[in-house]
């Protein structure tokens, strides 16, 4: 089997740049690497972000919006992820289950029990290792005022919300020491992803 590593944090901490960076060190050395996100990743999964993410859908229910999320996760998982690492490829995925444990478990209420029964029906497996990039809410969402980013439904939950979003990534980073690193994203890009790099040698046995 191929290697599984996720990247988790809110908006703006900057997942993707490091996950395209990371792509192309491990690219370099001559892995094979696939990059992914959720939710998406795969066209019935992307369907399923647009609905989770449309700002229409105000009335969509907490409950409706943690099962939506696991269902894009097992399709995701059986017609991409899996495969990839059935080839021993090496999986990036921006955002998996922490996302759901820490947004509709945590900030929306659920408790991270009842989303991760749902989760553990919809899959049982998990990432080897899991990078939270740490950066506080108003840091971020000044960097996607600055980016000019268009914003969705979750991006638009007041304050509030974010600051549960980022305190949840934080306990639930401690409920599991052994796979969750924490990465300090306020930092030079140069320095998070020299870090990065390091940890995931290590994984790798190099």
């Amino acid at each position: 089997m191929g290697y599984f590593i996720t990247f988790e944090g809110g908006e703006g901490t900057g997942k993707t740049t490091i996950i395209n960076y990371i792509s192309k060190y491990l690219n370099d050395k001559g892995y094979s690497v696939v990059t992914t996100r959720e939710p998406g990743g795969i066209d019935i999964a992307e369907q399923i972000r647009n609905i989770i993410l449309d700002v229409k859908n105000t009335k969509m229910d907490y409950r409706t919006e943690a099962l939506l999320y696991a269902a894009s996760r097992t399709q995701h998982l059986a017609e991409k992820v899996i495969p990839a690492l059935k080839e021993n490829k090496i999986v990036l995925c921006d955002r998996y289950l922490d996302s759901s444990l820490v947004y509709q478990g945590i900030a929306r209420g659920l408790g991270v029990d009842n989303v991760l029964k749902v989760n553990m029906f919809a899959t049982e497996y998990m990432p080897n290792i899991t990078f939270f990039i740490d950066v506080k809410p108003e840091i971020c969402f000044k960097r996607l005022k600055d980016n000019h980013r268009e914003m969705d439904r979750l991006d638009l939950e007041k304050m509030d919300f974010h600051n549960k979003v980022y305190e949840g990534y934080r306990e639930i980073a401690k409920m599991y020491p052994n796979r969750i690193v924490s990465i300090d994203g306020d930092r030079r890009i140069e320095d998070i992803i020299e870090d990065i790099k390091m940890r995931i040698d290590k994984l790798l046995g190099e």
